[in-house]
């Protein structure tokens, strides 16, 4: 499809983003992938520029979130009818993009979330909890089965982005997105992507990004954000 763009935030990943950028560039042309380097102080930037993609830099640090929000304006600001997200560690598999692009052309959901829920062997029990309670949470307070509410793996339409605003920096704009959209009565739908957790750090701080999930989760049904 001509009209999808891939959005990878990306922090000291040079390990992995050459492998992502190659798996993405099967299905997504390659000008229309966006890495967003959040202030790497590896070669991250440096090797995306070198594919010959688009690199959109933060000068330091900022967060998950803001390097999400980065893209989609990006993307809206180009014109694509819709963005695929994936981690650039390896965590999301690149060859579960044509689901996402099968489950778009056959239902034009308006997101389409990547739900690890079928094999939850290889996913730490903290991660298991943080996400079934903010998942939970949604499901009971908009009347909607969520099956993976922190799962970055997602396509979503530009127009449901142009719509919602976004107060999130951190791993909970994610979050925060799919609540916004569940209240506006989007069309949610799913697709089965590969549960994957390799030797890559995690830069989540798990018992504060934990709180800060179910905080911005909750702010959001009340219409607080």
């Amino acid at each position: 499809m001509n009209n999808i763009c891939a959005i990878i935030p990306a922090y000291n990943v040079e390990q992995t983003i050459s492998k992502v950028i190659q798996g993405v560039n099967q299905f997504i042309k390659i000008q229309s992938i966006v890495v967003v380097d959040d202030g790497s102080g590896d070669s991250t930037g440096e090797i995306s520029i070198s594919a010959g993609l688009v690199v959109l830099q933060n000068s330091v640090n900022r967060g998950k979130g803001f390097s999400l929000k980065k893209g989609y304006q990006y993307a809206i600001k180009k014109g694509y009818k819709a963005v695929i997200c994936l981690d650039a560690d390896l965590q999301h598999d690149p060859n579960d993009i044509p689901k996402f692009l099968d489950c778009f052309k056959k239902n034009n959901a308006d997101l389409i979330l990547g739900s690890r829920m079928k094999d939850l062997s290889t996913m730490p029990l903290d991660r298991q909890f943080s996400n079934q309670t903010t998942s939970l949470l949604i499901s009971l307070f908009t009347g909607q089965r969520v099956r993976d509410s922190q799962s970055g793996y997602r396509m979503i339409k530009t127009d449901v982005l142009r719509k919602i605003k976004l107060t999130s920096d951190k791993y909970e704009t994610e979050s925060e997105l799919l609540v916004k959209a569940l209240k506006n009565k989007y069309k949610i739908a799913h697709v089965p992507i590969k549960t994957i957790y390799n030797d890559q750090p995690s830069h989540i701080n798990r018992f504060v990004d934990t709180l800060r999930f179910i905080r911005i989760v909750l702010l959001s049904l009340i219409g607080r954000v």
